[in-house]
């Protein structure tokens, strides 16, 4: 991918956490390229690769456009998900080995880095791959399939899944507190992180 890509990626990403598209809106490609200042291929690139992220939505024959606002039907999803992964903490803890908890502890360290550091446009994939890896703890594949399901039914768009800059560092903090709570066999304190860590919970 050219470099003209790579950057258009994060600045896209950047300026749809920051709410600067209106939610349901479509990202025509001649806009985008006056606003970026750059020619076609690198943004059909950057499109092309935040569809495949599910950082915006890609529809055959119509083109590319922003996740709508998420609807009550997300909420009712995030209760599900609370009540299935919580349900689940016991058995994570009963089942995860010093392998796993090392590996979430990098993941842990990879998410707070691209925090931090960037690029964001890979923010999204860094948290599945932390959640993934913990759910994975429960020895449970039909779980971990049931919660990617869900999941897909609600907007992933960083503008959405983390409200601010300071809910994206608490939310760092939080898998790190995970992940004290699997090595230390905590379930019910990995139950309570889990259910806050979905629901954005302030306290």
């Amino acid at each position: 991918m050219s470099e003209d890509a790579e950057k258009i990626i994060e600045r896209l990403a950047q300026d749809l956490r920051a709410g600067q598209f209106t939610p349901g809106s479509w990202l025509k490609q001649v806009d985008l390229q006056k606003r970026y200042g750059v020619g076609r291929a690198p943004v059909r690139k950057a499109l092309e690769a935040l569809a495949g992220r599910r950082l915006i939505r890609h529809e055959k024959n119509r083109g590319y456009s922003v996740h709508p606002a998420d609807t009550e039907e997300a909420d009712q999803v995030l209760d599900i998900r609370v009540a299935i992964e919580t349900g689940f903490a016991e058995a994570i803890c009963r089942n995860a080995v010093e392998a796993d908890i090392v590996e979430l502890g990098g993941l842990a360290a990879e998410f707070e880095k691209i925090a931090i550091n960037g690029p964001f446009h890979l923010l999204y994939d860094a948290n599945l791959a932390f959640h993934g890896a913990l759910l994975g703890c429960a020895r449970n594949p039909a779980m971990v399939a049931l919660v990617a399901d869900l999941r897909m039914r609600t907007s992933p768009a960083p503008a959405s899944q983390w409200l601010d800059r300071s809910r994206i560092e608490r939310s760092a903090q939080e898998h790190y507190d995970m992940v004290e709570a699997v090595r230390t066999s905590d379930a019910a304190g990995l139950a309570r992180l889990i259910r806050d860590h979905i629901l954005q919970r302030a306290d």
